[in-house]
């Protein structure tokens, strides 16, 4: 499949029955700009509105990496500027938002590192296979700024608040098996394995009935409904600690390359 909305950072291709959005920037550790969120709804529409396709694996191009997450770099844009970080939560929610209802099966393909907004997309797939290379982190600790409400439901929903909050308070890197163990994903493959193990999954999703994929899917989703009030609340804190101190220890500390001083 090949579409106008792809691009070289981010693309959406089908083989048969089986379809990939497939992250490739290679030179960031497959972190994710502002455009490529903006680009994420628009090929899912598409991928959505292709009857062929049955299943959607998300995945990275290069070998060894899921993602990095959000572009620092441009997250240092937005420091001191509410506005800014409202308009670059409302991107990146939309996208994950747009994934997390995506109407057919997803899978997440994870080899190497997957940090930050990159948990937050896996999170929003139906399940998650992984390389046994793989390490997982959620750092938002790390740079003094929230984890976004919409994301940390799901953390909680798959692993539960205890794992939440320890993945959460110490932004540490946890290795496959730990992920495993707590709920994070939902299979290890060794590390050459992993891509078939995933397309043979996918391959038998496909020949399985969509209608009951698509019901089961909404009803599970139903299960954790938004609430409203409680989602204004969290991005009203999410866009200020944009705007204190502790965003810009943080950043300053990333960039420096230093332990952050809070």
């Amino acid at each position: 499949m090949s579409t106008p909305a792809n691009s070289p950072t981010l693309s959406l291709r089908r083989e048969g029955a089986i379809g990939a959005l497939v992250i490739n920037r290679p030179v960031a550790r497959n972190a994710i700009t502002n455009q490529m969120w903006r680009t994420i709804p628009r090929l899912l529409g598409q991928a959505a509105n292709d009857k062929a396709l049955r299943v959607l694996i998300v995945h990275g191009g290069n070998g060894g990496v899921f993602s990095a997450g959000a572009d620092i770099a441009q997250l240092g844009q937005i420091a001191g500027d509410a506005d800014k970080a409202a308009r670059f939560m409302g991107q990146m929610g939309a996208a994950i938002s747009a994934l997390a209802k995506f109407p057919k099966p997803v899978i997440a393909r994870i080899d190497g590192p997957c940090i930050g907004a990159g948990i937050a997309l896996a999170l929003a797939c139906d399940v998650r296979f992984a390389a046994a290379s793989a390490r997982f982190g959620i750092t938002p600790a790390k740079l003094g700024i929230t984890y976004p409400l919409s994301d940390t439901r799901r953390l909680v929903s798959i692993i539960g608040p205890a794992y939440a909050k320890d993945l959460l308070f110490s932004a540490r890197l946890v290795e496959a098996k730990e992920a495993l163990a707590m709920g994070l994903i939902t299979h290890i493959s060794a590390d050459h394995d992993l891509a078939e193990f995933t397309h043979e999954r996918a391959a038998q999703m496909a020949q399985r009935s969509a209608h009951t994929q698509r019901a089961m899917k909404r009803m599970i989703d139903s299960l954790c409904v938004d609430d409203l009030a409680l989602a204004a609340q969290a991005q009203a804190i999410f866009t200020q600690s944009f705007c204190e101190g502790d965003f810009k220890e943080g950043f300053a500390a990333f960039t420096e390359k230093r332990k952050p001083s809070f």
